[in-house]
């Protein structure tokens, strides 16, 4: 407390000998000062922790002597102490960037209690959110292993995210370790329950929804009240659950909240899959089954997500919705741009459709820029990262006109990404896919305890490309390297993001429906 250095500037300072001994007491070091002129003077001269400045002095009044602080040194805490209520001048002074303001007369408590939110408040926030998980750490032990259906799996995912994202914010790492080791046992357990329930809940619709599930069952819905209202499906792909939460603050000043829940995306947890999965209504075998025009193959040359929107038409027709669709995908910044210039032109729209690509981007760089690793090294930094380009980009512009067209908005992803350090050996053949978290093929050796098999893809409802061919999905970090130049290999795709396997980051993903505010 004695390290903190108050400069107190009032052309009545003399009357305040009372408050600076009472402060003094309490180990705070005091500077009286009676003019504007003089305490800049002494601010220049002297290093201070914050200056507590009366708004209504002769000459250099406060406002004034504000002004001058702040052109000078920025990032120096001022309290101002003022007799006048006028909201102007509380909007001049606000708008300066004041850290507070009292009402005269204040008494020395007052003074106290500002100082101790000034210097205390991050403290105190630290030290409660440590104690409040230490409370729940024991809490969240015990839950791992009673947690047993999908939506309570869901729930404690959430509830995990708020955790990692309140324990980075502290100084002490400390708490964010321990956490850590605890998100990689649940991990684990949770590779273990979709192993054990993955495949009931794709043979027999017992389980949550999936992907080829989530807009018949939430999206649709809306679609046939009438409304003539436009609804703005924004597909971002590869968007995580926390990423989702660092940007919907943002989101909120534009769109309130109607609904919002988690969902499980399909194996593999892969675009291909994922994702035409979501606008096709089918999983992947019905997809190849009844649309082989649309569906491309592992082995096939070219993209695979190229007919999203014939997949949505059929599935429109198929639940008897005769409205008015369009759908655009954004890849690149120009078209970001264009698509900010041309939004107003789909307000006679039922339903406009984005797909963009960014944070599939940024994933997919991670793995081939050295500077991408470094922007993006672990979890809180991805966060970091796609905040930054969302606050920047056009899709905030977009959300922002499409608030005051009055479009409604529904925010969702095709699957998540996991950031991978664990390498595991396989050895496979030409044919065998390219995935770094799925692997499907005829002939692969692997440790059979570090993936999923399924060796009848029928049964997850995947296409079955030849007799023998399997699937084997990656569990918790781990990620497929081939025996030729493992280490190599293994070292260049170590804490790269990555999806395609089972993790909670990648299955477990948000769909939003917002109204405009």
């Amino acid at each position: 407390m004695s390290s903190i250095k108050i400069l107190w500037v009032d052309d009545e300072i003399d009357l305040l000998k009372p408050h600076f001994l009472f402060l003094e007491q309490r180990g705070y070091q005091m500077v009286p000062c009676n003019n504007g002129q003089d305490a800049l003077s002494l601010i220049q001269s002297t290093l201070f922790d914050v200056v507590l400045l009366d708004e209504n002095m002769p000459g250099l009044n406060g406002l004034e002597t504000l002004d001058e602080i702040k052109s000078m040194y920025p990032n120096l805490p001022v309290i101002m102490i003022t007799k006048n209520e006028e909201e102007q001048i509380m909007e001049e002074a606000i708008g300066a960037k004041i850290s507070d303001y009292l009402i005269k007369p204040v008494n020395p408590n007052q003074i106290l209690l500002a100082l101790k939110k000034l210097f205390q408040h991050k403290n105190l926030i630290q030290e409660k959110t440590i104690n409040n998980y230490q409370q729940e750490f024991r809490k969240i032990s015990l839950e791992l292993n009673e947690l047993t259906t999908d939506e309570q799996w869901a729930n404690f995912y959430v509830k995990m995210v708020y955790w990692e994202i309140e324990l980075e914010s502290l100084e002490d790492l400390s708490m964010l370790e321990i956490f850590q080791d605890q998100m990689k046992e649940a991990n684990r357990l949770f590779a273990k329950f979709i192993s054990e329930n993955y495949l009931d809940w794709v043979q027999n619709n017992k389980g949550p929804l999936l992907s080829n599930r989530i807009l018949k069952e939430k999206l649709f819905p809306s679609l046939k009240s009438g409304t003539k209202q436009t609804t703005l499906l924004l597909v971002i792909d590869n968007l995580r659950y926390d990423q989702w939460k660092i940007i919907s603050p943002i989101v909120q000043n534009y769109y309130q909240i109607k609904e919002e829940l988690p969902y499980y995306s399909i194996l593999p947890t892969a675009t291909h899959y994922a994702r035409n999965a979501i606008f096709s209504g089918l999983m992947p075998a019905a997809m190849e089954e009844q649309h082989p025009d649309l569906w491309v193959t592992e082995h096939e040359e070219g993209g695979k997500n190229l007919n999203e929107e014939r997949f949505l038409a059929a599935q429109l027709k198929r639940n008897k919705l005769d409205i008015k669709f369009n759908y655009s995908k954004i890849t690149n910044l120009k078209a970001g741009r264009d698509l900010v210039s041309q939004i107003q032109n789909y307000q006679n729209d039922d339903l406009f459709v984005v797909v963009y690509n960014f944070v599939d981007m940024i994933s997919h760089a991670k793995t081939d820029m050295e500077i991408i690793k470094e922007l993006a090294s672990d979890n809180k930094a991805f966060r970091s990262l796609t905040l930054s380009w969302f606050k920047n980009s056009p899709l905030l512009e977009v959300i922002q006109k499409a608030a005051a067209l009055g479009y409604n908005l529904v925010i969702t992803t095709d699957h998540g990404t996991v950031n991978v350090d664990q390498p595991v050996e396989i050895i496979g053949t030409r044919e065998t896919s390219m995935n770094l978290r799925y692997k499907t093929g005829q002939s692969m050796s692997y440790n059979p305890k570090d993936v999923l098999e399924i060796l009848d893809p029928a049964k997850l409802k995947l296409p079955t490309p030849h007799l023998n061919s399997k699937f084997i999905f990656a569990k918790e970090q781990g990620y497929f390297v081939y025996q030729n130049n493992f280490n190599h290999f293994a070292n260049h795709f170590r804490n790269t993001y990555q999806h395609g396997g089972i993790s909670m980051d990648e299955m477990i993903i948000p769909f939003i429906a917002m109204r405009p505010r």
